[in-house]
C-alpha cells in the first residue's frame, strides 16, 4: 500500500463515512489481519451474514479443534454453528473494543445475524436476538434482523429491550421509511422502560449492488438504446433517496424529543457495495455514495479498490435527488416496476441467506460425525 492509497479511505472517513469490512473469520482475527485493517485502512466495524460464516468454516482447519470439542460435548448442528459464530463474533468485538470506546459506540461494531429461517418469524426473531446478544455478551455487537414484514416488530421489540440492532436486507425506499419508523418506535418504548438511550444504536442495511443487478437485466432485455443508457445508475439513485428519506425522518419533531434524551440516529449503512458487473469499477458503490454519518461496509476487494484508485470527491449524495429521482422514474417509463423488483429482492435475499445457513448445517452436521 502507498501513503497515497491510504488517503483515499482517510479522506472518506474524513467525509464522513464509516468504513466497516464485509467479512469475518476466526483466521482474521487470530493473524492480526482485522487489527491490521483497523490500524493501517481506518476499518472502524465488521458485519456478517450467513454466506461469509460459511465461507469462513468450511474453508481450511481453523475450526477444526472446536468442532472436535463440540462433537465430544454431544453438541447438534445447530448448537454447534451458534457456539462457533457467537466466539468469532466476540472475539471480533474485543478487537474493536478500543474503536468503540473512542467513538461512544458510533463504531466499533460487529454484527450477527439472526437464523435466517427465522425472517418471517417475529416472535422467534425476538427470542433468537436476545439470545445472542446474551452469548456474545459484548455491548458492541450488533444483533442483524432482516427488514421483512415480520422483522419490523422484532426490530422495535429488540431496541426497546435496550439492545442495538443493525437492520439488514432494505432494499426498497417504502421498506426503508418502515424501517425507521421501527427504530424510532424501539427507543420510544426503551425510553418508557427506563434504558438509557445514550446506549443503543442502530445502523439500517441498505443493499445496493443487487437492485444494479436485477434492473440492468431488464433493461438489456428491453434492448434499446434508451433502456441501455440507464444501467449502472438505478442502485446509486434508489440509495441517494434513501439518504434523502434518512434526513427527512432525523429531523421530525417526534424524533427531536428523543435526541433530547439522548438518542442517536439510526444510521444508513450502504450494504452489498462490491459490484456484480465487471463492466464497472469497483468503487462505484463506494464513491458516488459519500455522505456525513453513514456507513459503507464492503469486501477487501472493494476496499483495496478505493484505497488503490479511489477518488473520494467529498459528499455526492445530498443535493442530487431530484436527479436519482429522475433516474428510477425513466427506469419505470421502460415498464420496469420498481415495487416488483424491491419485493423479488427481498424474497431471494432471505432465501440466500436461508439457503447458506442450511447448507452450513449440513457442512457442520459432517464435520461433527468426522470428529
Amino acid at each position: 500500500m502507498t501513503a497515497a492509497s491510504t488517503d483515499n479511505l482517510a479522506d472518506l472517513a474524513a467525509a464522513g463515512v464509516s468504513i466497516w469490512l464485509d467479512d469475518l473469520s476466526r483466521s482474521r482475527i487470530t493473524s492480526g489481519s482485522l487489527a491490521a485493517l483497523i490500524r493501517d485502512q481506518h476499518v472502524s466495524g465488521v458485519t456478517t451474514n450467513p454466506s461469509i460464516f460459511q465461507a469462513a468454516i468450511t474453508s481450511g482447519t481453523d475450526y477444526d479443534e472446536q468442532l472436535a470439542s463440540l462433537a465430544a460435548a454431544g453438541a447438534d448442528a445447530d448448537a454447534a454453528l451458534f457456539a462457533i459464530t457467537t466466539d468469532d463474533v466476540r472475539a471480533g468485538c474485543d478487537v474493536f473494543a478500543s474503536v468503540a470506546r473512542d467513538t461512544n459506540g458510533i463504531d466499533g461494531r460487529v454484527s450477527i445475524e439472526v437464523d435466517p429461517r427465522l425472517a418471517h418469524q417475529t416472535a422467534a426473531t425476538i427470542e433468537a436476538a436476545k439470545a445472542l446478544f446474551a452469548a456474545v455478551g459484548r455491548d458492541n455487537v450488533y444483533i442483524k434482523i432482516p427488514a421483512t414484514l415480520e422483522g419490523l416488530p422484532a426490530i422495535a421489540a429488540v431496541l426497546a429491550e435496550g439492545i442495538s440492532v443493525n437492520v439488514t436486507l432494505i432494499f426498497g425506499l417504502q421498506r426503508y421509511r418502515a424501517v425507521m419508523n421501527a427504530f424510532v418506535e424501539g427507543l420510544e418504548r426503551a425510553h418508557e422502560a427506563g434504558h438509557d438511550l445514550r446506549t443503543i444504536h442502530s445502523v439500517a442495511s441498505f443493499f445496493v449492488s443487487r437492485v444494479d443487478t436485477e434492473i440492468d437485466g431488464r433493461l438489456e432485455a428491453i434492448g434499446t438504446d434508451a433502456a441501455r443508457a440507464l444501467k449502472g445508475q438505478a442502485a446509486v439513485a434508489n440509495a441517494r433517496l434513501a439518504y434523502q428519506a434518512y434526513e427527512e425522518v432525523f429531523t421530525t419533531p417526534r424524533w427531536r424529543s428523543l435526541a433530547d434524551e439522548g438518542a442517536r440516529r439510526q444510521r444508513p449503512l450502504w450494504a452489498s457495495t462490491g459490484v456484480k458487473d465487471p463492466a464497472y469499477p469497483d468503487t462505484l458503490y463506494v464513491v458516488d455514495l459519500v455522505a456525513p454519518d453513514c456507513v459503507n461496509t464492503m469486501p477487501e476487494k472493494t476496499l483495496r479498490a478505493v484505497a488503490d484508485h479511489g477518488i473520494v470527491r467529498g459528499d455526492t449524495i445530498t443535493g442530487e435527488y431530484a436527479a436519482a429521482q429522475g433516474v428510477l422514474d425513466a427506469v419505470e417509463a421502460q415498464g420496469i416496476s420498481y415495487i416488483e423488483v424491491v419485493e423479488l429482492l427481498e424474497r431471494e435475499g432471505v432465501e440466500k441467506f436461508e439457503k447458506a445457513w442450511v447448507s452450513l448445517l449440513a457442512d457442520v452436521t459432517g464435520a461433527l460425525a468426522r470428529a
